[in-house]
């Protein structure tokens, strides 16, 4: 019961926080600092499933960004060669299930009352299933997917937080959430760091008692080379 209370607060943005707020802004309504014109310049030269890294004091995380999931990848190229991502905590992390970071206000020690609230100030229209209906892509190992706020009321088209963003730890609880969130990536390698990360101690709200902070999230310059050439 506690693994599944966690995993709702840990993906679902803003879920529990909505009852909470009196008159704090809407934490949706953050708007990013960086300038993301060259970024989306520079982003159009990259081949059409760009592999990112993600760089963290306790190692790189590579994933590979997927084709039909375009909107997220844009947001996610954007965001990342913007320098957005800079500096931003994995602010959640529960072992057996997955790790979370991208937002904004985990730059910011004093404002941990509102860390896993925080957003660039729009959010992405889903992306999680085919013509068909079924799910596009499954929460597979390192499966890279996007957080959003939860509930039929909150959020009737299920649209992803539009730069919260979460990794697959373990697959085995993460079936029920096939289809209910947009997975726009996968792992490619640094699965022994999602590891690490997941397995370190946490308080009551699941953020790691270790620090761990995102350098920054930048192109594989390497891996999208040798794509383009294929």
């Amino acid at each position: 019961m506690r693994k599944f209370i966690s995993a709702l607060a840990l993906i679902s943005v803003l879920f529990f926080s909505c009852r909470q707020r009196t008159q704090q802004a809407d934490p949706e309504s953050v708007e990013p600092s960086a300038d993301t014109t060259a970024a989306v310049k520079a982003a159009a030269k990259l081949p059409e499933e760009p592999v990112f890294d993600i760089i963290t004091n306790m190692g790189t995380i590579k994933v590979k960004l997927y084709k039909d999931t375009p909107r997220h990848r844009a947001n996610f190229e954007k965001l990342a060669m913007s320098g957005y991502y800079d500096s931003l905590l994995i602010h959640r992390s529960v072992k057996g299930f997955v790790i979370q970071g991208g937002d904004p206000f985990t730059k910011d020690t004093a404002l941990t009352h509102l860390w896993g609230q925080g957003g660039p100030g729009y959010t992405i229209p889903a992306e999680m299933t085919g013509p068909d209906g079924a799910p596009l892509h499954r929460h597979k190992k390192g499966a890279l997917a996007a957080a959003r706020r939860w509930g039929e009321q909150a959020n009737p088209f299920k649209e992803s937080s539009g730069s919260q963003f979460y990794l697959v730890q373990d697959p085995d609880n993460c079936v029920h959430l096939d289809g209910e969130f947009t997975v726009f990536g996968e792992t490619v390698a640094g699965f022994n760091v999602i590891d690490k990360i997941a397995s370190l101690p946490t308080d009551r709200a699941d953020r790691p008692l270790r620090e761990v902070r995102i350098k920054t999230i930048k192109p594989d310059e390497e891996l999208n080379v040798r794509a383009a050439a294929e």
